[in-house]
């Protein structure tokens, strides 16, 4: 199977996966992570646009940044029902074509486990936000536990071949730190509505800031 149809199969189940966990917990995320948000708003990875309808009122636009086509045309559709301004464009995280400083905030929402390089892509998030900005975060992540951590390294080989690049084990709070953001606020919590979902459990949900 090649990348790109790999791609397009992910994301036709991603659009119908994702609608079904909307009211069994990530909706009520989702509402966590964007509240309060204000002003100029990046998005990353936004996939089918499931955040757009949450942003509050307070923000004056979102540029949302989706790199595949199919998500892409999903996302620009629940653009236009938004009741703020989005704006779907085509980039990857790794390569923002933006100018600096040019956003009040972003927001990274399960899109982290899937870049393919997320230094460069935290960096230019740390490059676009304005000196004091938001980045918003929600990932599933690493376990802490021991246990289930060698479950999701074993798990692993596999994973990312079958998930579009997704990858279990990333210490995303630590990454963040490390690209230059400070973390004022971190929740780290599991979430499994089905066994299956066990790999990915683990979440986090937090708030960093530009120095």
């Amino acid at each position: 199977m090649t990348t790109a149809l790999n791609r397009r199969i992910f994301a036709s189940t991603y659009d119908r996966l994702s609608r079904r966990m909307e009211p069994v917990g990530v909706g009520a995320h989702r509402d966590e992570l964007l509240a309060g948000l204000q002003g100029r708003v990046l998005e990353i990875g936004a996939g089918n646009g499931l955040n757009f309808a949450r942003y509050p009122d307070t923000v004056n636009q979102v540029i949302a940044v989706e790199p595949q086509a199919k998500l892409r045309e999903i996302a620009t559709k629940a653009a236009n029902e938004a009741r703020v301004s989005v704006q779907v464009v085509e980039g990857v995280a790794e390569k923002l074509a933006f100018a600096d400083g040019s956003f009040d905030a972003a927001v990274a929402s399960l899109v982290l486990c899937s870049v393919s390089d997320p230094a460069q892509a935290l960096a230019e998030l740390h490059r676009v936000i304005r000196p004091g900005g938001e980045l918003r975060f929600y990932e599933h992540v690493g376990a802490q536990e021991v246990g289930l951590r060698r479950f999701q390294k074993a798990v692993n080989v596999l994973w990312p071949h079958v998930s579009a690049g997704c990858n279990l084990t990333r210490d995303t709070a630590q990454s963040i730190s490390a690209a230059g953001f400070e973390i004022r606020h971190e929740r780290n919590f599991r979430f499994m509505p089905s066994r299956i979902m066990l790999p990915v459990a683990p979440h986090v949900i937090g708030t960093a800031v530009r120095a």
